[in-house]
């Protein structure tokens, strides 16, 4: 069932290096600026992974300049968790932070099972594949809930 638009949606996964800044920047491509979308992850001890660049790059979204940023961080710097209208965790550890964080809030959590691509691989054409098996994870669960996207990829 496709579902409206939100408001404004969050994406999380374990560091915010790979999984999560892919979904924000493909929900960005696809349904355009009428979402307000962010990402995050249970740590931000990583940079932007180089394979999530590359795999994105593939379709036409860039990734180059995000910076990773934790669920901490974000209260730090004044992103209020409450403010999101849905939290979508593409990890295990990432669905229990969010579901302990938003546990007093009026706020959908939900789960999509996305392949964690890091360490996957032995060649970089390998490594390069299981990236691209989480970005398509990543595009057939957006498609399913929101529909096809707004902009041609």
């Amino acid at each position: 069932m496709v579902h409206e638009l939100p408001q404004s949606v969050l994406f999380c996964c374990d560091h915010n290096s790979a999984r999560s800044p892919m979904a924000e920047g493909i929900m960005k491509k696809f349904y355009g600026t009428d979402t307000y979308v962010q990402s995050a992850g249970v740590k931000s001890d990583l940079d932007i992974d180089g394979f999530s660049i590359a795999a994105c790059r593939e379709i036409g979204v860039e990734l180059e300049r995000h910076r990773t940023r934790s669920f901490d961080e974000m209260s730090e710097w004044g992103d209020d968790l409450s403010s999101f209208d849905l939290v979508v965790a593409l990890s295990p550890a990432s669905q229990r932070r969010a579901l302990e964080l938003t546990r007093v809030f009026h706020l959908d959590v939900v789960y999509w099972p996305i392949m964690d691509p890091t360490g996957l691989g032995d060649t970089r054409e390998a490594k390069l594949e299981a990236y691209r098996q989480s970005r398509d994870q990543i595009i057939a669960h957006l498609k399913e809930r929101w529909g096809e996207p707004r902009e041609a990829v």
